[in-house]
């Protein structure tokens, strides 16, 4: 395990996003995908901004898909999470665990 450079929010559901997807996952379907489970919108360059973040990072790995009509001929770019990208996620989840740890009767959750 190299060092992990922490993750922020966003960066995070874009990630999760991704994994859910597996195969599907470009820019429009991980957007789609965050709306949906968030229910909040999300800025489609906001996503842009962050793929390419996480891409830099070694986070993600992006492929161009085959030409389609129906978008002029330009091929989508599918991204697929890095082994890097799940150890800096799990990394944040388990912070975020640990610091929610025994919150749980203020949250509303049960244990």
């Amino acid at each position: 395990m190299g060092t992990v450079t922490p993750l922020g929010e966003f960066e995070q559901l874009v990630i999760l996003a991704a994994l859910h997807l597996g195969e599907e996952a470009y820019a429009v379907t991980i957007t789609q995908e965050i709306e949906d489970r968030t229910g909040q919108p999300v800025s489609s360059g906001a996503v842009y901004t962050t793929l390419n973040r996480l891409e830099e990072k070694g986070y993600l790995h992006s492929y161009r898909g085959a030409s389609r009509a129906m978008r002029g001929g330009r091929p989508r770019r599918f991204y697929t999470v890095e082994p890097e990208g799940m150890e800096a996620l799990q990394s944040a989840l388990t912070t975020v665990r640990r610091m929610a740890a025994g919150l749980e009767p203020l949250l509303g959750e049960q244990s």
